[in-house]
């Protein structure tokens, strides 16, 4: 099977480099450079992910995860390394060197992004629906019966009741305003969703309930999704294979499960008797 997003070597840094932490193999004090003082946020991180494929990404703070979804979200530039989409350019052509107009029309239609903080990811003082009709706006959607069915889909799939589609999320409890973000990121029918520590804050039964929501939401639809969470138990939920970073790096990588069960690497050994 064909993967749907193949990322090579990404590196983000923070700072000039030299050549010092240039060489991999120079020890750094946690992902900063002792001698340059410059941060390495993701070095040398590569992955797949397939089709309908739900791929984990844990570790602790400052461990890369986010810095990661945002340089494939082109939100952070990449200092180093690649990625491409089958469904772009046939997956020959790098999204991360493609112009910035070319960036924006994959936001747009190819890429959905769901925030830990929903007003990163909403308008808030706009209502529900016209947060989802901006997105298929934006994806070149000018029909309005699409998009009032498209909304009324979306909205059912997260459970969210139709007589709300004209109130703003500023009015809806953290959960609620979630889903409708969740809602908009898909809105234009993109092949991968990433989710950012979207249950982080939540309250323990509200977070279950979104949980479930994005797991039956990948089975209906079919997306790929990578879902980032310091919670080893949300990646259990949700993630089919993960990869667990360290100090910008992956330290380990594998089915779930297998990890659960028999993790390698002295982190991810912490992590998983930390659930237990």
């Amino acid at each position: 099977m064909r993967q749907i997003l193949k990322v090579d070597g990404l590196t983000v840094r923070y700072g000039d480099g030299c050549p010092y932490c240039g060489d991999p193999d120079n020890p750094l004090e946690k992902n900063r450079c002792p001698r340059c003082r410059s941060v390495w946020a993701v070095r040398d991180v590569s992955f797949e992910v397939y089709p309908s494929e739900i791929l984990g990404v844990v570790g602790e703070s400052g461990s890369g995860k986010s810095t990661l979804l945002q340089a494939l979200y082109f939100a952070r530039p990449a200092t180093s390394g690649s990625a491409y989409m089958s469904c772009y350019e046939n997956g020959e052509a790098d999204i991360l060197t493609a112009s910035g107009q070319r960036q924006q029309a994959i936001r747009n239609k190819l890429i959905g992004m769901v925030y830990q903080n929903p007003a990163m990811g909403l308008l808030m003082s706009f209502s529900s629906g016209g947060n989802i009709a901006q997105k298929m706006i934006a994806a070149g959607n000018r029909r309005v019966s699409d998009m009032r069915g498209r909304t009324r889909e979306l909205l059912g799939h997260m459970e969210i009741p139709l007589g709300r589609v004209k109130e703003p999320p500023k009015q809806f409890s953290g959960g609620m305003q979630q889903r409708v973000q969740i809602s908009k990121a898909i809105a234009g029918n993109p092949p991968i969703l990433l989710l950012d520590e979207v249950t982080t804050g939540l309250d323990l039964s509200v977070q279950a309930r979104v949980l479930d929501l994005i797991r039956g939401l990948q089975k209906t639809l079919g997306i790929a999704m990578i879902v980032v969470s310091h919670d080893l138990a949300v990646i259990r939920m949700l993630a089919d294979r993960s990869i667990v970073m360290l100090d910008g790096r992956i330290a380990e990588h594998g089915l779930t499960d297998r990890i659960l069960e028999d993790p390698q690497h002295e982190f991810t050994q912490t992590l998983v008797h930390s659930l237990l």
